[in-house]
């Protein structure tokens, strides 16, 4: 069985491919991409740790970010995945990929 701090631990290191992911798919703004997650079963993700992320990803130019007016409060930033975004969603994968299959092989093999 998993535990919360286990899971925490390992999707630090994963969850920025995993919101350039989500970006590939469609353009979204912070609150939008944290409801994503946690309708996906990661619940103890903070929405904070989602916008950090999202303004480490902007600054790396990443992402196209266009300000739309929102009903409730200031505008909102919807985030896009650009060309260099989709570069280092690639290379995401491949890191992906190279581990996972690593792991599955360390896991047969130590039985």
């Amino acid at each position: 069985m998993l535990v919360p701090k286990q899971i925490t631990e390992m999707l630090k290191g994963t969850l920025e491919g995993m919101i350039l992911a989500i970006l590939a798919g469609q353009a979204a703004y912070g609150y939008e991409i944290t409801a994503w997650l946690r309708d996906r079963g990661f619940t103890d993700i903070a929405e904070g740790t989602v916008y950090a992320l999202l303004v480490r990803i902007e600054q790396r130019g990443l992402v196209d970010v266009e300000k739309v007016p929102s009903e409730k409060g200031p505008p909102r930033k919807v985030y896009s995945l650009n060309s260099e975004g989709q570069k280092a969603l690639d290379e995401f994968w491949g890191t992906w990929s190279f581990l996972t299959e690593r792991l599955e092989q360390l896991r047969t093999e130590g039985k």
